[in-house]
């Protein structure tokens, strides 16, 4: 498994795969310097860099998450929320023909490995609530202002 560091508004990317595709993203506390760049991360690490500076809404990688099938089935419908929208858990759970499996998609949600890339942080609470974001809820925030027609200013 390779490993890139990328730096971004929320914090330094950590970013692991290999040919097989992009394994998980993880957001660091603490800034890691970039260094080199493993050749089969090159583009993700560029996709990355290029949506954190608003140049793109929709990542074009392939991706090789480990989880259940249950999991990677919530994850697979987390890739069809367009840039810009959110949807609740609840609303989640009906596109997945369960309603009464709400709790297991937002587990599933919250061990999603791709975060940003399959994009967890616009699954909101049916009160419009940001509820549960392993990143915490201040990056999540950020990722959906970020996301919004209105733009904040950013970091950079």
């Amino acid at each position: 498994m390779e490993i890139a560091y990328v730096q971004t508004p929320i914090g330094t990317a950590e970013l692991k795969g290999n040919e097989e595709g992009l394994a998980s993203i993880t957001v660091l506390e603490n800034k890691i310097p970039n260094g080199t760049i493993p050749e089969v991360l090159k583009d993700a690490a560029q996709q990355f860099q290029e949506y954190f500076k608003g140049n793109r809404t929709v990542f074009n990688l392939k991706l090789n998450p480990s989880g259940t099938d249950f999991q990677k089935k919530v994850w697979d419908a987390l890739l069809q929320i367009p840039f810009g929208k959110t949807i609740s858990y609840l609303e989640l759970s009906k596109q997945l023909g369960d309603v009464k499996a709400i709790r297991a998609v937002a587990s599933a949600n919250g061990k999603n490995p791709l975060w940003i890339v399959v994009p967890c942080h616009r699954v909101i609470g049916t009160n419009g609530d940001l509820t549960g974001y392993a990143g915490g809820l201040h990056r999540k925030k950020w990722l959906l202002e970020h996301e919004s027609p209105a733009k904040q200013t950013t970091l950079f």
